[in-house]
């Protein structure tokens, strides 16, 4: 059982249609970026709740949360319609292992997301101990629609304050965008097209890599990055790919 704690809401930015980012204030226990918490909502006499990622780092006292709205959801179009000085309820104890701490040493990281599953990388990299760690980051990020790029504010000046550190590539499957490459992020690793757009390699002596997102995503680019010689991280046996699924 969640041990709710009343959060009141900020702000609530719509990025498009369905993306938005919940501002909070609430006294929750200190967390590791990476971790997750849930939001509640009573309705109907149930509390109806679901985990979401930190995108904020944990010296920020703000919390934000990114998520999508799912038009036949009980719970995401009421936290859509939020809006400033209305209370959510919210877990006061953070969740989950998908931090640093559950990574091995390595030269280069690379942070696979697709959708709001970059929330969870953002709190990593503005936490700020990711970045003496490794020599290269690598930040990939796969959307439907170029408009499902949110947070191109705080990317940007993560890749002004560490410059050549950070290498950024987004994915967008359903329409030409400058920049962005075309197609899944597994079939990309599987032909070369990744390594040969950001020019760095994936070796299993360098490279540790952090997997988020949808299922099918995260299964098929475990199964691509297997056949380069990767295996999957675990704490009785290191290896270099850490792995989430978002639902």
């Amino acid at each position: 059982m969640a041990d709710w704690i009343p959060a009141q809401v900020i702000a609530n930015r719509h990025w498009n249609n369905d993306l938005f980012s919940l501002s909070l204030q609430a006294n929750i226990e200190p967390f590791k970026a990476g971790q997750f918490t849930k939001l509640g909502l009573e309705i109907d006499g149930q509390m109806i709740q679901r985990a979401y990622s930190f995108v904020n780092p944990p010296q920020q006292p703000v919390i934000d949360i990114y998520a999508t709205r799912v038009s036949e959801g009980l719970l995401s179009p009421r936290l859509h319609a939020l809006t400033a000085g209305d209370t959510v309820f919210i877990s006061a104890r953070a969740n989950g292992f998908f931090t640093l701490d559950e990574v091995p040493q390595g030269d280069h990281l690379w942070l696979l997301a697709t959708g709001t599953a970059i929330g969870p990388y953002l709190s990593i990299l503005r936490q700020g101990d990711v970045w003496h760690r490794f020599r290269k980051i690598v930040l990939i990020h796969a959307v439907r629609f170029a408009a499902d790029l949110s947070y191109q504010a705080e990317i940007t000046q993560l890749k002004q304050q560490y410059g050549d550190q950070l290498i950024v590539q987004p994915f967008v499957s359903r329409e030409p965008s400058p920049l962005c490459l075309t197609g899944r992020i597994p079939q990309a690793i599987a032909d070369g097209q990744l390594e040969r757009h950001v020019g760095l390699t994936l070796q299993p002596e360098q490279s540790q890599i952090m997997i988020c997102g949808n299922p099918e995503m995260v299964r098929d680019t475990k199964q691509a990055l297997e056949a380069r010689g990767f295996i999957k991280n675990l704490r009785r046996r290191p290896g270099q790919i850490t792995m989430e699924h978002y639902w």
